[in-house]
């Protein structure tokens, strides 16, 4: 059975690939800081970790026997890459799937792209971009997954660019982005070693529809 390490488990997103991945013969390791945050669905193939991704030992404990790891991480971003490619490094995991962010090599065009610049202030963008860069130097078989802005629409309808293309749209459903990485961890030769920008089709704009 594959076994997967998700990093940041209770984050929104994790939590619906988390209810997605237990339609499949998968086993989850769930890695939170509070694990009295989660409940199990289903002892036979999901478990919690309690620990902290700004934690070496933490993460080269929690990745003993993993084959994937998904990281939904925030907080010290940097910090968190470099801790997961050296955990991973030692413990001989090679997949990972990282959730970054949008804007981090400038790619997102017009209004829109002025727009996200002033909300990610304050060193956002450039932590992130940093973080993303641990990564793709890594050596990590890895896929990075950078969302428009999100919403709780229970819809999955996305579409992608790659690294060196125009960002498209402005905003998208977590359930979109769950489903991508679902597709990822079931067949991890998808996306190897691709920067994904993840939008939903038609919404181009100045800034999101929904936001006031």
């Amino acid at each position: 059975m594959k076994q997967v390490l998700v990093l940041g488990a209770h984050g929104k997103i994790a939590q619906l690939v988390t209810k997605n991945l237990l339609a499949h013969d998968i086993q989850q390791k769930l890695f939170l800081r509070n694990s009295a945050r989660l409940q199990i669905e289903d002892p036979a193939k999901e478990w919690l970790i309690e620990g902290n991704a700004t934690s070496l030992f933490d993460l080269q404990q929690a990745m003993t026997g993993s084959e994937i790891v998904y990281a939904n991480l925030a907080g010290e971003i940097v910090e968190e890459a470099r801790n997961v490619v050296a955990a991973m490094k030692t413990k001989g995991v090679k997949r990972l799937i990282w959730i970054s962010t949008l804007g981090i090599y400038d790619e997102v065009p017009g209004n829109y792209g002025k727009w996200n610049h002033e909300q990610l202030d304050g060193g956002y963008l450039e932590t992130y971009a940093e973080a993303a860069s641990v990564i793709e130097d890594s050596g990590l078989d890895y896929t990075i997954i950078r969302p428009a802005w999100l919403d709780d629409q229970t819809e999955v309808a996305y579409e992608l660019t790659y690294k060196g293309q125009a960002f498209k749209g402005t905003e998208v459903s977590r359930a979109s982005i769950a489903d991508l990485v679902t597709k990822i961890i079931l067949d991890p030769e998808l996306y190897l070693g691709e920067s994904l920008g993840v939008n939903k089709p038609n919404t181009d704009g100045d800034k999101p529809a929904w936001y006031n």
